[in-house]
């Protein structure tokens, strides 16, 4: 375990992949993997869904892996490599159903695992929320995890604030969904979106009372969105993908950033591990910020559409992990 107030070298990935293509987002990550562990970096955060973007297409219905694959096999030897510890997500199906899965690894092989609680708007067409408390006990100290939106719910902070010594976070945060017609809409939405990601990490930190890692993306996402719950019907969307990739320390301070329009990367910082009083109170709401606007009302809606668009895919067989022998891999 690492003792309180020495401080560790780590590192945060700002990735830019593409959807549905599983062998170019692993080598996109593995080579950015391969930097920050050249940095120094014992604790490396890789983003959400590291292993495809995520919209409404019905490849994904295809890219969950099972829980032995070459995705976390890549992890186990980057670890084992670089001697560090290193996490992020992709979509796991375990006993017929698909989980979005933020994957823990440490330098011996050891794997933790963290299902995020509830999926986002379109992610409901993709997999189901798990249920267990995100705490991971490892040799370094206790870690917890949060996966995008459970970084903007009170119920994440209830889980694990004064309880880690360690956050590591991931995000796929969308902008609005690039409608010509909502254009002045979206240009008060996309901006006050784009604030709230830049603040999310460092006051989700001070209401837990823990440093934190949060890896995100960036470039632009094209696919579908879903308008009618209870059918497949969609329209095109053209959104923007947040990064704010960040390394907060103990105190708050914030240590390294990589802001969307400065593409794909590595942070690094050096930062001491440890749980400290928590610096904020937990507000007595769902949502942490006050206001969710646009998003609050997307949330609802895209969540219903979501939901049946899975269960379609469950119905009709279509939810299957990804075939590596049939598509070549790193």
């Amino acid at each position: 375990m690492t003792e309180k107030n020495q401080k560790v070298r780590v590192a945060a990935l700002q990735m830019e992949g593409r959807v549905a293509d599983i062998p170019f987002n692993l080598d996109h990550i593995s080579k950015l993997i391969d930097e920050a562990g050249e940095k120094g970096a014992k604790i490396i955060a890789v983003p959400e869904f590291f292993t495809t973007r995520i919209v409404y297409d019905e490849r994904l219905f295809e890219c969950s892996l099972p829980p032995e694959n070459p995705a976390l096999e890549m992890l186990k030897a980057k670890a084992a490599r670089y001697h560090a510890h290193i996490g992020g997500s992709y979509l796991e199906m375990r006993d017929g159903d698909v989980y979005n899965t933020y994957v823990l690894v440490e330098p011996d092989g050891t794997v933790h695992r963290h299902d995020k609680d509830l999926p986002t708007m379109v992610e409901n067409a993709f997999y189901v929320g798990g249920c267990d408390d995100g705490l991971l006990e490892t040799s370094i100290g206790t870690i917890g995890a949060a996966v995008c939106w459970e970084m903007v719910r009170s119920q994440t902070p209830r889980r694990l604030a004064g309880k880690v010594d360690l956050l590591m976070t991931g995000s796929h945060w969308w902008s609005g969904p690039g409608w010509k017609p909502f254009k002045k809409l979206e240009e008060g939405f996309n901006p006050g979106n784009m604030r709230m990601m830049h603040k999310t990490p460092g006051k989700l930190a001070a209401l837990i009372g823990a440093p934190l890692l949060h890896a995100g993306h960036t470039g632009v996402l094209e696919g579908g969105f879903l308008i009618v719950p209870g059918t497949r019907l969609k329209v095109g969307t053209r959104t923007q993908l947040t990064g704010e990739t960040q390394i907060v320390d103990g105190e708050g301070k914030l240590c390294a950033r990589k802001k969307f329009d400065e593409g794909a990367g590595v942070i690094v910082a050096d930062i001491a591990l440890g749980r400290r009083q928590p610096r904020a109170t937990i507000p007595d709401r769902f949502w942490l910020p006050p206001k969710m606007g646009l998003g609050g009302l997307l949330w609802h809606h895209q969540n219903a559409c979501g939901k049946s668009a899975y269960k379609w895919a469950k119905r009709t067989g279509r939810l299957k992990t990804y075939d590596f022998e049939k598509n070549s891999v790193l």
